[in-house]
């Protein structure tokens, strides 16, 4: 059943907790995908039984679009809604979800589909696109059995669609045109401190890979020319947040302006497993790097909604 509600500062949603932010804009609306923290107050660990959509046209009023995805959806898995990555594509609309395998041990990659943003999604394989031991045949520093969880995928401009992701390591592969397979070797990305919660986009002919840096973490940042590197690490993007160990961006461009989507602990009874979305400006520097994030209490402005006659997207 679909919520409307208004959004004036950060964080966003207050009334459910919610995490792991992703963002698309599609016929000119913003949707953000997250998931939703359960833990009980006081419980020391992650409860993510189900991801989440919004949706909104001036980010001032927002629509609460119900629960698209479970881990449960994918007859394969168990359970555990981690961090995700939601594209569009031909059309239709891919969910790469990471969530605990029934058979084989660790966390695990699938892909779900929809021919709308806002679901109802399903399976589009049958099967896991990443599994765990697929990681540890490419080098696994982990012993928890958590490489394969907080997906970022790209687009890139030649049609070539690219998966990152990973947990202590940062993993590159190239998917296959059907967006639902590989398309060749895992690689392992080089990168300073790296802890999870990978974004990647792409800007004027520069790739960024955003990352949850050193713990608790920041958000640091790297650059290249080449989707494949050499990637150079430009420095801290987003400081600790309030109230929370854990961070994981979301970089969208809406209406003219970039905008840098986080998670914090900041709403009443709020903490590590109790996280809520925020959202706030992203500026560029002439020589394509980023300013570091001024993260408010204030969050962003309205912007005029879209009409039939289109506008900036």
């Amino acid at each position: 059943m679909e919520q409307t509600f208004t959004a004036a500062g950060n964080p966003i949603v207050r009334h459910v907790f919610t995490s792991d932010p992703c963002a698309l804009v599609h016929d000119r609306r913003l949707y953000v995908y997250t998931g939703r923290d359960e833990a009980p107050i006081g419980h020391d660990g992650y409860v993510l039984t189900e991801w989440l959509c919004f949706s909104t046209p001036d980010l001032l009023h927002w629509t609460a679009h119900g629960v698209p995805l479970r881990p449960t959806d994918f007859a394969w898995a168990t359970g555990d809604a981690y961090a995700s990555k939601v594209v569009e594509h031909g059309g239709r609309f891919y969910w790469y979800a990471p969530v605990t395998h029934a058979t084989i041990p660790g966390k695990a990659i699938g892909v779900a589909v929809s021919d709308r943003p806002t679901g109802p999604f399903r399976d589009a394989r049958g099967s896991a696109l990443i599994t765990n031991d697929m990681t540890s045949a490419a080098g696994s520093v982990r012993a928890d059995d958590k490489d394969d969880i907080d997906p970022t995928v790209l687009i890139d401009d030649d049609g070539q669609t690219h998966l990152f992701w990973g947990n202590g390591r940062c993993y590159h592969a190239r998917l296959a045109p059907s967006l639902v397979d590989l398309d060749g070797p895992i690689a392992v990305v080089d990168l300073p401190d790296f802890a999870e919660g990978a974004h990647i986009h792409k800007r004027d002919g520069w790739y960024y890979l955003a990352y949850g840096y050193q713990n608790p973490e920041k958000v640091g940042y790297a650059m290249s020319r080449d989707v494949d590197g050499p990637w150079e690490f430009q420095g801290v993007l987003n400081d600790v947040v309030e109230n929370c160990e854990t961070n994981r961006a979301a970089i969208v461009d809406f209406r003219g302006k970039s905008y840098f989507l986080y998670h914090n602990g900041a709403l009443p009874t709020g903490g590590n497993h109790r996280r809520s979305i925020c959202m706030d400006e992203l500026h560029y520097n002439p020589d394509g790097t980023l300013r570091r994030v001024v993260m408010t209490a204030a969050g962003v402005a309205a912007v005029a909604a879209a009409d039939e006659r289109g506008g900036p997207p």
